[in-house]
């Protein structure tokens, strides 16, 4: 395109057209970044590069929340490695079935501030505590059909729970629970995690310390039972 081609009759839209298929234009011509002006709602025009200037300032700040947000997880995620670092010193210390269940619900309560743990089983129950937060079926799996999915891909589950599975595993306090976690334990016991909170398990949430706990609980509940 000439100077004389420019100063012609040209419509905008083909001047649009130009410069979005030569986006380096500008290159050839820098003087011309200043003389532009850009209309602006929040106050008076402003030139291309003050425009431009403008657009990178917004964009470090989205990079610094971004940033400020994934620091905060990275420091979540480390409390919850700690914990779960915690959990498996002490099972290690149990020295039979029982003194492991009564460890895990104490650590989780106390160390995950847990407001409901049941633990669930439907194997082997010898050995097991007389506790409101231990949950015998003697029938087996089969006995807890509202969770046969569940039992059957055995992957840690988080979310809201259908009122059924709340009762069964809350009993009358299952209306303040607003949210919950269900891992498999082995392949003789569930846990779950309820709490009041809504957001508190989400679908949403990664599941990777929940499948850490279900591995270390269901580990040390074996160990346990092979060392009686």
């Amino acid at each position: 395109m000439t100077d004389t081609a420019i100063d012609g009759d040209i419509k905008p839209a083909t001047v649009a057209s130009y410069l979005r298929r030569h986006p380096d234009f500008l290159v050839g011509y820098p003087e011309l970044a200043n003389e532009l002006v850009l209309p602006s709602a929040n106050g008076p025009a402003a030139s291309l590069a003050v425009h431009q200037l403008r657009g990178l300032r917004e964009k470090n700040g989205e990079l610094e929340t971004r940033l400020k947000e994934l620091t905060a997880v990275a420091a979540d995620n480390e409390k919850l490695m700690r914990r779960v670092h915690s959990l498996m010193l002490a099972l290690l210390g149990a020295s039979d079935v029982e003194d492991t269940v009564r460890h895990v619900v104490r650590r989780l309560t106390e160390d995950f501030q847990s407001e409901r743990v049941r633990l669930v089983f439907f194997g082997d129950l010898a050995g097991l505590p007389d506790e409101p937060w231990l949950l015998r079926e003697p029938h087996g799996a089969s006995g807890l059909p509202e969770f046969a999915s569940f039992l059957e891909h055995g992957d840690p589950v988080a979310g809201r729970l259908a009122p059924d599975k709340l009762h069964r595993l809350f009993g009358d306090t299952a209306p303040d629970v607003r949210s919950a976690a269900l891992m498999r334990i082995g392949k003789d016991a569930l846990l779950a995690i309820g709490s009041a909170d809504p957001d508190r398990f989400h679908p949403g949430m990664g599941t990777l310390f929940l499948d850490m706990i279900s591995t270390t609980v269901g580990s040390a509940i074996e160990r346990a039972r092979k060392a009686a």
